[in-house]
């Protein structure tokens, strides 16, 4: 075998099925290995939205999702869904091919130093410069990649290394790495702090949901009786429909969770970062007392400085302490945050007439009607997000997807692919008009590979977050307004079902047809 095909070799040890991607001139060894593989190489339309596919596809299966491009600007496009990844603890490797290694030396055609380039947004990321070391660069790429807390990886093969003559042998997977137990005078400190406390809160995060630790949670705070709001990347750890949740922790819209971390005496993060939401938001003076449950210490910040951190497997952590609940007869009162939480649920079911415009927030509750508890909502990034965050009650981890960590728009159109191939469950995209544009050709990827999911298209004629920041800082907006297309023929010229409801009574019809359909859809709506 070459060492392309010894790469490719390593791909299907590590269980890869699609790889997402583009050809070039200079992965065109990679190329007819795939070939040859019993991986589904997926070609898409722009390596932005290959990258995209892989980020998804690695949320929702804990498994890395794979994108390929060929060198220069293949692999600058990638760059962002890498970096995508990277931030929201998603297990992603990138592959891109290279010039050959007797040209790197000098100014070359679409020659850059792709591997300094991606050095700040990969856990880990290599040439493989030699034939000898490609088994265990696949190796420790998807070893690196998947281990807690994931993220991308990045292996660069140069055209000339990837048809040389390869004698090595792929690498079998192991069994993934784990953190350790949690440790006993930790234990011990927290537990010491819940006997004393009055008004505990738990802030569930993005890593509550990726270790697979909802059940534990959601024992925990029914032991102890205990409040939990989750961050946007948290949302479903523990469900919207248990009587402890606040829902989503924000500054904005509603601020009801955050008061309740006010009155809070102890507040516990679970699985928490702080990319995913300031901590000055809900602890401005840094004097709440706060114990930090995840698998890698706290950053050091001002507003986020832990009293207490366990550092461990997290769901083991959760365990441990609700396992202390009946030594220490623990059990708060939830008199406290009960009206919060009615406040909460109603404001997120608003009441409408039927002469009503439409908006994002009242369009969620009839999109909730249509979906099944286990079906995935994909939230591209622009205010229609916000609303999804704060109000889209959500009842089991991984079903409502948000990008915190960078942020990218454009990533719903290309995610929602790669949901399809991942879950059993329906998919649907939301996304606004300015993120639909940013990928909207990968609808023809999707056509062509046979996926089914519906796209929830918000239409507001601008980059509506952007407008309403301005407008709150400056009292005017500047340089956010847009044009577009007929989206509903743009939608039929890719031979998919497209909708334009006028009405609300149109607008339920057409999701309940649409979100079960194992056909591509989209749903146009128009905000005022």
């Amino acid at each position: 075998m070459n060492t392309a095909e010894v790469l490719v070799a390593g791909l299907e040890r590590e269980g890869v099925e699609h790889v997402f991607g583009l050809p070039g001139e200079e992965n065109e060894a990679t190329m007819f290995a795939l070939r040859d593989s019993d991986i589904t190489f997926v070609p898409v339309r722009h390596e932005q939205g290959a990258a995209f596919m892989a980020d998804v596809y690695g949320r929702l299966t804990g498994d890395a999702g794979v994108c390929l491009s060929t060198l220069g600007p293949g692999a600058t496009n990638l760059l962002t869904g890498v970096a995508d990844a990277n931030l929201d603890k998603a297990p992603l490797v990138a592959i891109t091919g290279q010039g050959g290694l007797e040209s790197l030396h000098v100014e070359s055609h679409q020659r850059l130093d792709v591997v300094d380039m991606f050095d700040p947004v990969t856990k880990w990321n290599t040439q493989i410069s030699n034939p000898g070391i490609v088994h265990e660069s696949v190796r420790k790429a998807f070893k690196t990649a998947e281990f807690e807390k994931p993220g991308a990886t990045h292996l660069e093969l140069p055209e000339d290394v990837a048809d040389e003559e390869c004698e090595a042998e792929p690498m079998d997977p192991r069994q993934r790495v784990r953190r350790p137990e949690p440790d006993a005078p930790s234990v011990e400190t927290v537990r010491e702090l819940l006997a004393d406390a009055e008004r505990p809160i738990v802030i569930a995060g993005n890593g509550a949901v990726r270790t697979d630790a909802s059940d534990d949670l959601r024992a925990f705070v029914e032991s102890y009786d205990l409040p939990v709001t989750a961050t946007y990347m948290g949302k479903g750890a523990v469900s919207d429909d248990d009587d402890h949740s606040l829902l989503t922790l924000d500054s904005g819209e509603h601020e009801e969770a955050s008061d309740a971390i006010e009155s809070a005496d102890l507040v516990i993060t679970v699985g928490y970062d702080i990319a995913e939401h300031d901590p000055a938001d809900w602890n401005p003076a840094g004097e709440t007392t706060v114990v930090h449950v995840d698998s890698e210490p706290a950053e050091v910040y001002e507003n986020y400085d832990p009293d207490v951190e366990i550092v461990s497997d997290i769901a083991s952590a959760v365990r441990e302490l609700d396992a202390c609940c009946d030594e220490i007869d623990a059990e708060f009162e939830s008199d406290w945050y009960d009206d919060l939480r009615d406040h909460i649920l109603a404001d997120v079911t608003p009441d409408r007439e039927e002469g009503d415009p439409f908006t994002v927030k009242q369009v969620l509750p009839v999109l909730r009607d249509v979906m099944a508890d286990d079906d995935v909502l994909l939230s591209d990034v622009g205010s229609h997000k916000m609303a999804i965050a704060q109000n889209f009650v959500t009842y089991e981890p991984n079903t409502c997807i948000i990008s915190n960590g960078l942020a990218s728009m454009g990533i719903s159109v290309p995610g929602g692919l790669s949901a399809d191939l991942a879950v059993d469950s329906n998919v649907v995209s939301a996304t606004g008009d300015g993120g639909f544009m940013m990928n909207a050709a990968e609808i023809e990827t999707a056509t062509r590979i046979g996926c089914g999911y519906t796209i929830l298209l918000f239409r507001d004629d601008e980059y509506g977050l952007i407008t309403e920041e301005q407008v709150e800082h400056r009292g005017e907006h500047f340089g956010t307004e847009l044009k577009n297309p007929d989206f509903q023929t743009f939608a039929e010229s890719f031979g998919i079902e497209a909708y334009r409801p006028d009405d609300w009574d149109e607008l339920e019809t057409a999701l309940a047809e649409a979100v079960p359909s194992d056909e591509m859809s989209l749903v146009e709506v128009v905000l005022e």
